[in-house]
């Protein structure tokens, strides 16, 4: 399988909010258009300390987390950021990896968002189709 590499945008949720009270500019959100790694094999969203700090994300606090090496390394996690993909978004706390130099789009964003990588084109697709309807949970009708 080849690498399957995605432009997302992430958002600082907090000055989202900042901005829907009218205490900053809608321009002032910060954000960031970048090319992610879609890493089925990660968890969490994983971000670069510059990428944190361009964005303004607090670290609430620090974990350990175990690489695909096996190596335990101590990881800052942050306030949550917006994920943005085409028509699909989600916001969830991001791992800040010490010397890691790409953005790793996980599991659980993936999952969140209703999508997968096609396994034949290697590209990241909506599960459900790409249009804005997706479906969140299944459940039958009597």
């Amino acid at each position: 399988m080849g690498m399957t590499r995605a432009e997302i945008t992430l958002k600082n949720v907090r000055d989202d909010a900042y901005a829907q009270c009218g205490h900053i500019k809608e321009e002032e959100i910060r954000t960031a258009t970048v090319t992610a790694v879609v890493d089925t094999g990660a968890m969490s969203l994983v971000i670069t300390e510059e990428l944190r700090e361009k964005l303004g994300l607090a670290v609430k606090r620090e974990k350990i987390a175990k690489t695909a090496n096996g190596q335990r390394i101590t990881c800052q996690v942050t306030e949550s950021v917006e994920i943005l993909w085409k028509n699909r978004y989600m916001a969830m706390p991001a791992l800040v990896v010490p010397g890691a130099e790409d953005i790793l789009l996980g599991a659980i964003a993936l999952e969140g968002m209703d999508l997968m990588v096609n396994p034949v084109t290697q590209e990241l697709v909506g599960i459900h189709g790409d249009n804005e309807e997706f479906i969140i949970y299944s459940f039958s009708h009597r």
